[in-house]
């Protein structure tokens, strides 16, 4: 007899926290993993619990009432094209299969165009929030047909997380729209931690504060605009004391940031698509050059620059400070504009229509970029859905505007004490740029024309022309 509501395809910690979640708002599931072990482990954990241990993809379908709702929490590439081979036979009209993993989009587009044949549904759902977001409310970006939300969205809004704007989750739209925009999260995740992590470089080698010191700021900015789940973070990671030596445990983590791909996806799509996001970029060179430490070591010892406190000892502590935020604050606003541009430049490429005030209300809570500053975003697009850039709303232009002195002022302090600000200086650039009427581009065309014959544009009238330059 079929008597659960939902299923979940892999008891990693992901999966099975996913799965406890589910359980938890009521819903029976049936849980199958590819080493059978794990589930008797699963349900050995959890004794009463209402779950279904199936060791066999047909016991897995059979356990399931029709239509059938099965979410795959399993790695991304050739795992989810086999383990949806192996399925699909056993599955009817009507049922939605849904891959929880961060796949790239346009294999979710593939994927959805392949079983739309045989009636089967497809939705490729970002999930954020990590390992607690998982058990107790992620962030949820489904996206696939129209037709297969009204069917999981029962589900989906039970365990998503919960904002005073509602669950956080939303039919982002058809095709690989879900998995695009959790890229583009991810990118943006990228970049927020970049710019948080080059402020407490200027705290901890500029102003030379201790890593509990550090803290104390990070935590006076999660009082105020800068409040956010990865500046929260920041504080409780500054306080850790290492149970070995005694000290930060901050500064006993060797200085090589890891990376999974998908900040990796996002710049490549923005080249792709024509878009300008060098704050997200920059926060992907800012972690290969930290992988770099051997050489970045030599380097050190053979490459000269200016003494780093001496900058800031001119300055006062307090104003060096309150700059700092200024400028995390724009520099993470313009991260944004960037983000969503990407967004919306797929969105029209593919067709999607995604809903942009709708994206920035599903990523109030739950998951890794939540912050305040999601409440002007999502109100700038849904008072304008046509905004083409979140610097062009009146309300957040004018933040920038208040907050450019210090953000200036900051990454020229750490310019002048030799301090890497990647991030915050690419996001200057990328603000100075957009608001610029005029680009020194004029010369690189015609430079390109001079060598090349590629041709420019008059600003005085329209075609295409070519000159011997001498």
């Amino acid at each position: 007899m079929s008597t659960s509501q939902f299923g979940i395809i892999g008891l990693g910690t992901m999966g099975r926290n996913l799965a406890l979640n589910v359980e938890s708002r009521g819903f029976r599931v049936a849980v199958w993993n590819l080493e059978t072990p794990w589930i008797t482990e699963f349900l050995n954990a959890h004794p009463g619990a209402a779950f279904e241990g199936t060791p066999t993809f047909e016991a897995f379908t059979a356990a399931l009432q029709r239509p059938r709702r099965i979410m795959m929490m399993i790695p991304a590439g050739k795992p989810v094209d086999a383990t949806i081979e192996k399925v699909l036979p056993l599955l009817d009209r009507g049922d939605v299969v849904i891959d929880g993993g961060n796949s790239w989009f346009e294999d979710t587009e593939r994927r959805e165009a392949a079983l739309r044949g045989s009636g089967i549904h497809f939705i490729g759902c970002g999930v954020s929030g990590g390992e607690e977001g998982a058990r107790l409310g992620p962030s949820l970006m489904p996206g696939g047909p129209e037709e297969a939300w009204p069917i999981v969205r029962d589900v989906l809004e039970a365990i998503a997380a919960k904002s005073d704007a509602g669950p956080c989750v939303t039919h982002v739209g058809p095709g690989g729209s879900g998995h695009f925009v959790k890229m583009v999260h991810n990118g943006i995740e990228y970049a927020d931690m970049q710019l948080i992590a080059e402020a407490w470089d200027v705290l901890r080698r500029g102003l030379e504060m201790t890593a509990p010191e550090t803290a104390d700021v990070f935590d006076a900015w999660n009082a105020g605009p800068l409040e956010s789940f990865l500046v929260e973070l920041t504080a409780k990671v500054c306080r850790t004391i290492d149970s070995v030596t005694g000290q930060p445990l901050v500064d006993v983590v060797l200085d090589k940031a890891g990376q999974k791909g998908t900040g990796r996806w996002t710049a490549q799509v923005a080249l792709d698509l024509g878009v300008a996001i060098p704050t997200i970029a920059s926060a992907i060179d800012a972690r290969v050059l930290s992988s770099m430490k051997q050489e970045r070591v030599e380097a050190a010892a053979a490459l000269s620059g200016p003494p780093s406190g001496a900058v800031f000892r001119d300055a006062a502590r307090a104003e060096v400070i309150d700059d700092l935020r200024d400028a995390l604050y724009a520099a993470r606003i313009g991260a944004y504009a960037q983000g969503m541009a990407l967004i919306r430049a797929g969105s029209e490429r593919y067709k999607w229509n995604v809903n942009l005030s709708e994206i920035g209300r599903i990523w109030k809570a739950g998951c890794i970029i939540r912050a305040r500053l999601l409440d002007p975003v999502r109100r700038a697009f849904e008072s304008q859905p046509g905004l083409v850039n979140l610097l062009r709303d009146p309300g957040l232009a004018k933040v920038v505007d208040t907050t450019q002195a210090g953000w200036r002022r900051t990454v020229s302090r750490a310019a002048q004490a030799g301090l890497p600000m990647l991030a915050h200086a690419a996001a200057l650039g990328y603000y100075d740029s957009y608001r610029a009427a005029r680009l020194p581009q004029s010369l690189t065309q015609a430079q390109r024309d001079a060598f090349g014959a590629h041709t420019y544009e008059r600003i005085d009238k329209p075609g295409a022309v070519h000159t011997e330059w001498f």
